[in-house]
């Protein structure tokens, strides 16, 4: 580990991941340990056009004793590098062997016997194929999906076929830059500049994002109709989201109470297709990221996850590192995920 940019206690590593045909890729592995270790992390994974900024999270889960990890994806953030379209990829399961490196470093090199794993928006949906995908594996304990991006925020012609027609271009030209994005209003909305409380690196998380291009969109597409199509993820999985959507380009209050990025309605229609154990919550004044929420939005996002994690993890903020490992709730249990049949 070398010192990362956030300063201490932060530190990073460089996960080498060979060449594609832009050059040398690598991702970025950010670690901050807590005081009081339990031997218990945390892997977090950020959304499209962002990384790793939000220490507060980190802070959140140090102080009850979990080590936290970020990862920049390949092209994101820390690993973007000078020869590379930025955050672009053409398979979802491009990422899955800089997650396989991840969960080894965590639980291999520095020795945790239990990982939550953590995604937002397009790291939510990536998080949620590789963890079917290694469902055999034991890699992780537990999965928080922040506003998973499982479907695109548009109507259904646009949904279905006009972006299977894109899809289609993807293949013959994955490079090409569509003419939509995501807008300002979002951005607007975080940063400290405009009309946000946050501060981060705009060359890495620009306010109106990078161009989206066809073969992305493929990527999403096809990563988006597996999850639909059913996974079958063995660990308990907490989906957390606003209660309503913005939809607008153009600045409006609003936009500081809601989601102004995806559907939240398609979060939770598709969160049973996730596994069998899946809880969802919904948080009303919440953003599209919840943990750069207001004040008392997030508060109570983090209230939600620690009480579900020490229900479905065994991880209560006092457990210590002897603690022996006992068997996860079940519905049987009375933990009930609290998704039902009219969502789907």
């Amino acid at each position: 580990m070398e010192p990362d940019v956030l300063g201490p206690p932060y530190e990073r590593q460089i996960i080498d991941l060979g060449r594609d045909d832009e050059g040398p890729v690598v991702a970025t592995l950010v670690r901050r340990r807590a005081e009081q270790p339990t031997g218990r992390a945390v892997l977090y994974v950020h959304g499209f056009v962002d990384y790793f900024f939000q220490t507060h999270v980190a802070d959140f889960f140090a102080a009850r004793g979990w080590d936290f990890y970020a990862l920049d994806l390949r092209k994101y953030g820390r690993s973007l590098l000078p020869h590379q379209t930025p955050n672009f990829c053409r398979d979802l399961g491009d990422y899955f062997p800089e997650l396989d490196a991840a969960a080894r470093i965590i639980r291999d090199e520095d020795g945790h016997d239990t990982l939550l794993a953590m995604g937002h928006s397009t790291g939510g949906l990536i998080i949620s194929l590789w963890a079917d995908a290694r469902r055999d594996a034991g890699l992780v304990d537990g999965i928080f999906l922040n506003s998973p991006f499982f479907d695109l925020n548009a109507p259904w012609f646009v949904r279905r076929p006009l972006a299977a027609a894109v899809a289609r271009l993807g293949r013959r030209a994955p490079h090409r830059i569509l003419p939509f994005g995501i807008g300002t209003v979002y951005g607007e909305s975080l940063h400290a500049d405009h009309r946000g409380e946050w501060t981060y690196d705009l060359a890495w998380k620009p306010l109106a994002g990078f161009p989206v291009r066809a073969g992305w969109l493929d990527a999403i597409r096809t990563g988006q109709r597996r999850l639909r199509a059913g996974l079958d993820i063995p660990v308990p999985v907490l989906l957390a989201c606003s209660t309503r959507s913005f939809r607008g380009t153009k600045w409006q209050d609003a936009a500081t109470l809601a989601d102004a990025v995806l559907d939240v309605e398609h979060m939770v229609r598709w969160a049973p297709r996730l596994g069998q154990h899946v809880t969802v919550s919904r948080f009303d004044g919440g953003l599209h990221d919840l943990t750069l929420s207001g004040p008392a939005v997030r508060e109570k996002v983090f209230a939600e996850v620690g009480r579900w994690a020490e229900a479905f993890l065994c991880a209560g903020p006092t457990a210590t590192r002897p603690t022996p490992p006992q068997p996860r709730p079940s519905a049987e249990d009375g933990h009930p995920a609290r998704h039902s049949a009219a969502d789907a």
